[in-house]
């Protein structure tokens, strides 16, 4: 199974997301990764076998002050685990964490290849990053283009997106696979995950969300 973290705050959002996967790894996983999304910069991170892989790969980045940020830990349902196919899947101005199964990708990846979009991974999850960036390109709105994006998926999945457009922002989504939001001890702070696990000892007011619900 796959696991999903995000943390949008003013602490380290590097450990916040690090120990959180730590906690999901009883779930089975094959690669991980994360993103920090700071200054409008992204910071990304990938590594496939044991999470100590990543931890050493992000070991000189430091980060403070404001971030949002996105982890996963896969187990590959589409394409082999290489670093290439592990989560974030990312375009140009979105980075995306993604659990479940897309059933129409195939379909709205042959549509966005028509378009002229360039696949670099072998997943289901990155028509979404794509199919995000179009409606972007098309209203320069990011809320719109995630609510239409998201009414083009066909499947169980949750979905946690973060962009240059919006720099203070998680979008997220949840139909048929697990997740839950959270505020913690600051009123700015807000995390996501797939299980409850990476969320004790740091957040209280935990939602569990129901299907369809999105922001």
């Amino acid at each position: 199974m796959c696991g999903i973290v995000g943390y949008l705050g003013k602490n380290n959002s590097k450990k916040i997301l690090l120990e959180g996967l730590r906690e999901l790894e009883y779930r089975g996983y094959d690669s991980a990764g994360i993103t920090i999304l700071q200054n409008n910069k992204f910071k990304i991170f990938k590594a496939v076998g044991k999470l100590t892989n990543l931890i050493e790969k992000s070991k000189n980045f430091d980060i403070n002050g404001f971030s949002v940020g996105i982890g996963h830990t896969r187990w590959a349902t589409h394409g082999k685990p290489t670093e290439n196919n592990a989560h974030p899947n990312q375009g140009e101005l979105t980075h995306i964490v993604h659990n479940g199964i897309i059933e129409n990708y195939q379909e709205l990846k042959k549509n966005l290849l028509k378009k002229g979009y360039k696949f670099s991974s072998q997943t289901d999850t990155e028509v979404i990053v794509h199919l995000f960036e179009y409606y972007f390109n098309e209203s320069n709105d990011a809320q719109v283009s995630f609510d239409k994006t998201i009414t083009r998926l066909e499947g169980a999945y949750s979905i946690l997106l973060i962009t240059k457009s919006q720099l203070e922002k998680i979008y997220f989504m949840k139909h048929g696979s697990p997740m839950a939001i959270a505020k913690g001890d600051n009123d700015d702070e807000v995390f996501f995950a797939s299980s409850d696990a990476p969320l004790i000892g740091l957040a209280k007011n935990v939602v569990y969300l129901e299907d369809g619900v999105s922001g």
